[in-house]
């Protein structure tokens, strides 16, 4: 099974920029449709966006879209969620995820691969 890391989260400014890195090893990503979703204090975890493996097929959670934007690096294993115009409201635990059989999903359960999460916390 695909071994996913998340990394670049911290604290921002409400109206400012992260980039979020998910790094797949033990297996390359390159069948993979892969996602984001996240989980706030209090809610049920939520998809943000999905990508499909020739990345050619993105899509994204209502609240996140226009702002934030998914890609994927194939040489790096790696994918990548672009995320603008942070508001309060983005504050969460962001999680990676790989589904091998390529499909776009925006359910957690179609996805098998999971990482350990990054915070993201969004000051106003």
């Amino acid at each position: 099974q695909v071994q996913l890391v998340e990394s670049g989260g911290g604290l921002v400014q409400s109206g400012g920029s992260l980039r979020l890195s998910c790094a797949g090893s033990g297996y390359t990503l390159f069948t993979y449709a892969m996602a984001w979703f996240r989980h706030a204090r209090g809610q049920e975890r939520e998809f943000v966006a999905a990508i499909s493996w020739s990345g050619d097929n993105t899509k994204y959670g209502d609240s996140v879209k226009g702002r934030f934007t998914i890609s994927r690096d194939m040489a790096k294993n790696t994918v990548y969620l672009q995320m603008s115009s942070l508001k309060p409201e983005d504050t969460a635990d962001y999680y990676c995820a790989a589904d091998s059989l390529g499909i776009v999903g925006t359910h957690s359960y179609e996805y098998a691969s999971w990482g350990q999460g990054t915070r993201v916390t969004v000051s106003s």
